[in-house]
């Protein structure tokens, strides 16, 4: 346990920590977990403080056409830069791969099941669903993973929280939504899922599975705090992930993938880029060294771009700018 007496009595705020979060369910979820690890290492009180992001406003628009960065990320972060919270909590996949000046992703702890999912009240996966079956999800990754896989599927935008998202299947408003595992595994609510798409069928998000905390760059306190909580392979898992969305300029508006683990003592990892249709898909897999994560993605940049990665995202955002 960390041992705080020795902190100034000018620094009682810091005693008591405010997490910043979203206020969906599997948010708050996160940032208890947070909480706990945090008092468990340290004897701090820790409150959290529910901040509402731009894309908790915007329910109606597909989030590839809203067209801004940080849309889950950005309020909470100027709050932490603001000083009204000492860390903010989020989802890794939703966290820009550039990040404001003076903040830094300083912790995540270990990552759990980063594979997509399906729920549909007909059971099954992927391959089980009905020849013209509606799907749906809200991004563009799985949009074109799914039409390269099954081109018969009808493809529905579907926004909401996780339960708003999940109920849409189950009571038949389309014939399956796909969703991420972790999220769903977090809330207890494994046995709604009805199919796990492997990684050779579909490649997960950037950072997905994982949760970021972020803190001001400068406080040298969070930084101790969030090395108790930091899981070493996820953090380079993550950042062999997050070097991969930069180099090909990736956010929620473009169709990208990436997937790195650790299979004994080498880091692999699989990644894609798509043409929002999936009529054009590439995918690679690369095994480099965990000692050097950053090394892995740039290479992995390099293979996709040699195979037309640039082309094809430039004419996905070309169309995305002339509707």
């Amino acid at each position: 346990m960390l041992d705080t007496r020795g902190i100034p009595d000018t620094q009682d705020a810091q005693k008591k920590l405010t997490i910043g979060t979203r206020g969906s369910k599997l948010a708050l979820w996160q940032s208890e977990h947070i909480k706990e690890l945090i008092q468990k290492s340290c004897d701090v009180q820790v409150e959290i403080k529910i901040i509402k992001t731009t894309g908790d406003k915007i329910l109606d628009v597909p989030l590839a056409k809203i067209g801004e960065k940080g849309l889950f990320t950005k309020e909470l972060e100027l709050e932490l830069l603001g000083g009204s919270v000492d860390l903010c909590v989020h989802s890794m996949k939703d966290m820009p791969t550039q990040l404001p000046d003076g903040l830094v992703i300083a912790a995540t702890p270990p990552r759990v099941d980063a594979r997509d999912v399906i729920v549909s009240a007909t059971k099954g996966g992927l391959k089980e669903l009905p020849h013209g079956a509606s799907v749906g999800t809200s991004s563009l990754r799985r949009r074109a993973q799914i039409a390269a896989l099954r081109s018969d599927l009808i493809l529905v935008d579907v926004r909401g929280n996780l339960d708003t998202r999940l109920r849409k299947a189950e009571t038949g408003e389309v014939d399956a939504v796909v969703l991420a595992s972790a999220g769903i595994t977090r809330m207890g609510w494994e046995e709604r899922i009805t199919g796990y798409i492997p990684t050779e069928e579909m490649i997960s998000a950037v950072g997905q599975g994982a949760i970021a905390v972020e803190i001001r760059e400068n406080d040298a306190f969070m930084q101790e705090i969030c090395a108790a909580l930091n899981d070493a392979d996820t953090m380079t898992c993550v950042t062999s992930e997050r070097v991969v969305m930069s180099g090909l300029e990736g956010g929620c508006q473009v169709p990208i993938g990436a997937y790195a683990r650790r299979e004994n003592e080498t880091l692999v990892m699989d990644a894609m880029v798509a043409s929002v249709d999936g009529a054009t898909l590439i995918r690679e897999q690369l095994v480099g060294s965990p000692a050097e994560p950053e090394a892995l993605g740039i290479a992995m940049v390099e293979a996709l771009k040699a195979r037309g990665a640039a082309e094809i995202l430039e004419a996905v955002r070309t169309e995305a700018e002339a509707v």
